[in-house]
């Protein structure tokens, strides 16, 4: 059965890691017949959370008038959801913060989700754990993730660096069986 697989990429720069090893889990996901769609994050207009409280109203929307709003339903719209992001300081940089703080419209609304992390970090294993970490926090704040697999590249400082690595296959591999 064909799956609707979302990839969220925190990746600042087109051709990053994370974005990279993001492209191998989608073309295994293509080439096992599922319908997969890749965000970069840094492409689209997605403002801070403000606080404002409007979302509380239960109907799913933000106040703001942002790229977000389109997001919200493939995010519901998907069977599986991939959050891709490099380390930064130990944990999900800016882009992936922003994107997660606001879900806050829709979080009650995620339910029964695969969901795969893809980490990408110049440093060894205890970033990849914080970083996973801090994803679990997330997803604890939703109902019925049912977590998938973690793909993480650790020890390449260079743009690109993860093609055609280990990590790389392993992440084509996952969204083959996605």
């Amino acid at each position: 059965m064909s799956k609707n697989i979302l990839l969220i990429s925190a990746s600042p720069r087109k051709q990053g890691n994370s974005d990279i090893l993001c492209d191998e889990f989608m073309r295994g996901a293509k080439d096992a017949g599922h319908h997969a769609e890749k965000i970069r994050l840094a492409d689209r207009n997605i403002n801070y959370c403000t606080g404002c409280c409007s979302c509380i109203s239960g109907n799913g929307s933000c106040a703001q008038q942002d790229d977000m709003a389109e997001i919200y339903e493939k995010i519901l719209a998907a069977d599986v959801i991939v959050l891709a992001t490099p380390v930064y300081f130990r944990s999900f940089n800016a882009q992936m913060k922003t994107f997660i703080d606001r879900v806050c419209p829709i979080y009650s609304m995620i339910s029964n989700k695969d969901m795969y992390f893809i980490i990408s970090a110049a440093g060894g294993k205890l970033p990849v754990d914080s970083t996973v970490q801090s994803f679990r926090v997330f997803t604890g704040c939703l109902h019925g993730i049912n977590e998938k697999g973690v793909i993480s590249s650790t020890g390449i400082w260079g743009e690109g660096g993860v093609k055609g690595s280990a990590t790389s296959r392993q992440a084509y591999e996952a969204g083959l069986k996605a």
